[in-house]
């Protein structure tokens, strides 16, 4: 494996979070149920890991505000333009796959 600077790096996982960010904009047609259940995240969970890892660094942001970050809109917004009711089945699934804490 090739090696890295800390920046390189830093900066190559910044743009693979961007471009992940604007993948999941995109695809707004997927739901975050659907994610939870095929990969055990979703854009809340981003959005999360974002506000953690600001105040790890000594910068408050609010969960309205590190989900807007990755919503690219208030979160209520985008729930009103692209969230379903989930159906049973990913009810189901997701109650079966959903992370312990």
């Amino acid at each position: 494996m090739t090696a890295h600077s800390k920046e390189e790096q830093t900066e190559f996982e910044a743009a693979a979070f961007r471009r992940l960010v604007a993948h999941l904009r995109e695809r707004s047609d997927v739901q975050n149920v659907d994610l939870m259940n095929l990969a055990g995240f979703c854009r809340n969970c981003l959005s999360n890991w974002y506000r953690q890892a600001a105040e790890a660094a000594g910068v408050p942001l609010s969960k309205d505000e590190s989900r807007e970050i990755i919503y690219g809109m208030p979160y209520e917004d985008w729930k009103n333009l692209h969230q379903n009711e989930a159906s049973d089945a990913q009810k189901t699934a997701f109650e079966l796959n959903k992370p312990h804490k």
